[in-house]
């Protein structure tokens, strides 16, 4: 049986006021095959786009299927440490799953793809989501970066400053805790793209699967 699960978070530090989240749900139908391996580094550093697209007409993410950020909601936030190391994010993970009995993940270079183009998309557009631009939902890209899933969970967070913060938004919100501890999950992939001229400032995806 293949399944995706896709729980997002979306968090806004307001002047004054505690994190608030928020969260989006949604599941998705899956079919085909497989598309051809994609092969990248598994590395953690941030990703800084030169430029910023202006996103316009080709925008293909059904309507209502994504938050954008209140204007300067963030501009009070601190980003200048912001930064991800990957095998910490793991370790991070890891540890969280062994206090609930769970083996460990590994991180997996397809998965870490699908991420790290999903946080490339969110940016560009300045939005959180499971929908890309082009219309594909979490499964689609799992599938484009080349890894044959039969379990595959997405949770994004944005506005976050570090790796622990996101970690610990997932954690306290049933739906992305519940794709944290799948216990049939065996690899994970974690991206970040941080872009200063967006109102939400970082963008993190964690994709969780396991192969056929």
């Amino acid at each position: 049986m293949y399944r995706v699960l896709v729980p997002a978070v979306l968090s806004l530090a307001l002047a004054g006021c505690s994190m608030a989240s928020y969260s989006l749900t949604a599941g998705f139908a899956n079919s085909g095959q497989p598309a051809p391996r994609t092969r990248t580094p598994e590395t953690g550093s941030i990703d800084r786009p030169a430029t910023r697209a202006v996103a316009k007409a080709d925008d293909k993410a059904p309507k209502g299927t994504f938050e954008k950020a209140p204007t300067g909601a963030l501009s009070d936030r601190d980003y200048s440490g912001t930064r991800l190391d990957a095998e910490r994010a793991r370790d991070i993970v890891n540890t969280y799953r062994k206090t609930k009995g769970l083996r460990p993940l590994q991180l997996q270079p397809a998965l870490t793809e699908a991420a790290r183009a999903h946080s490339r998309d969110l940016a560009k557009w300045d939005r959180i989501s499971h929908f890309g631009s082009d219309g594909s939902n979490p499964w689609d890209r799992v599938k484009r970066a080349g890894y044959p899933a039969k379990l595959a969970a997405e949770n994004v967070g944005t506005g976050q400053a570090s790796v622990e913060e996101v970690v610990k938004g997932w954690q306290a919100s049933p739906g992305h805790n519940k794709n944290l501890l799948l216990p049939d999950a065996q690899h994970m992939g974690i991206a970040l793209v941080q872009d200063t001229k967006t109102e939400f400032k970082t963008f993190w995806t964690l994709v969780i699967g396991s192969p056929l």
